[in-house]
């Protein structure tokens, strides 16, 4: 994410390297797993942005909810690592996640990023289920300025950690949109998650 303000694959990285801990210790054969996108809602390779409308002034947003998935989450502001990776939340609160604060804010132009956990020491983490994400559901993410902005998801898809295609996830977009990430494709016991989740969702409405 570099000079425009992201982290970039070494944050995600660190994300990955921060969940499965539910998955190894449960000490099952063959443990449940969460789900992953269906490749009928991959990035169109021209994107749909239908219903955008105009960005809004920047504020900083305090909660993330995804009716569809029963999500409704406090966000935590998060830094870079000395490294220049992007700080996960911390592990210890599966329902807490996060957005990169020195980033664009939920709403505003630019791509805004929110990160969180798919699982915990105990069991299923905030975005256990964003993989069952489709295209057309909403997102609402509540800001400090009193307003919601509501994004629509236009696609949802999974990469190897190995070939994360940054430009794609977190290029510059003359609209307000959100990249919704955790972990997801591939598990192994030793090393986790071979892969994250991604959501891409555009701004569609407010209230």
């Amino acid at each position: 994410m570099g000079t425009s303000g992201y982290a970039g694959r070494g944050g995600l990285l660190a994300l990955a390297a921060c969940v499965g801990i539910w998955l190894v210790g449960s000490g099952s054969n063959e443990p449940v797993r969460p789900p992953q996108p269906s490749p009928a809602d991959a990035l169109a390779p021209r994107a749909d942005y239908a219903r955008s409308i105009a960005p809004l002034t920047g504020s900083p947003p305090t909660r993330i909810r995804i009716p569809s998935i029963r999500v409704d989450a406090p966000l935590t502001g998060l830094g870079l690592e000395r490294d220049g990776s992007l700080e996960v939340p911390p592990p210890a609160n599966r329902d807490l996640a996060g957005w990169y604060r020195d980033g664009t804010t939920p709403g505003a132009t630019g791509t805004a990023v929110i990160v969180g956990h798919v699982d915990h020491a105990t069991g299923p983490a905030v975005f256990y289920h964003l993989g069952a994400l489709r295209r057309g559901a909403a997102i609402e993410v509540p800001r400090a300025d009193g307003r919601t902005a509501v994004f629509t998801v236009h696609a949802v898809e999974v990469y190897d950690a190995k070939a994360f295609p940054d430009s794609r996830v977190y290029g510059p977009s003359p609209r307000a949109e959100l990249r919704v990430i955790t972990c997801g494709g591939g598990f192994s016991p030793r090393t986790g998650y071979r892969g994250n989740v991604v959501v891409f969702a555009h701004l569609t409405g407010t209230y």
